[in-house]
């Protein structure tokens, strides 16, 4: 395993605990975020919207959209604002922690 490989995989595993810590705050199970497909469906729900946008990821450049609508809502929902948001799109890892592991609460009224 070179230096990239093992890079990669402490970044996937941070990335795992992160958002398996996040579920929790969410009140969700944290081991939904391990399953494929249905982690997706799960974090649609946590940041407010319909299930069925789940079919709007399968689309083209509509996905693209989607995911920063979702991303916005998610940091929403746990207090944060449109920087916060940003921060979440272009430097995920970090600001993926920072929201598992601050003060950050999950309000589903938000």
């Amino acid at each position: 395993m070179d230096a990239e490989q093992t890079i990669g995989l402490i970044v996937g595993i941070v990335s795992l605990i992160a958002w398996w810590v996040i579920f929790q705050k969410a009140g969700r199970p944290g081991w939904y975020s391990i399953i494929p497909f249905w982690n997706v469906y799960q974090i649609i729900q946590i940041a407010g919207r319909p299930g069925w946008w789940f079919l709007l990821l399968l689309i083209p450049f509509v996905n693209l959209v989607i995911v920063v609508m979702i991303t916005l809502d998610i940091a929403r929902k746990f207090g944060k604002g449109v920087w916060f948001a940003i921060g979440m799109i272009f430097l995920s890892v970090i600001f993926y922690l920072l929201l598992a592991f601050g003060d950050a609460t999950y309000d589903p009224n938000a």
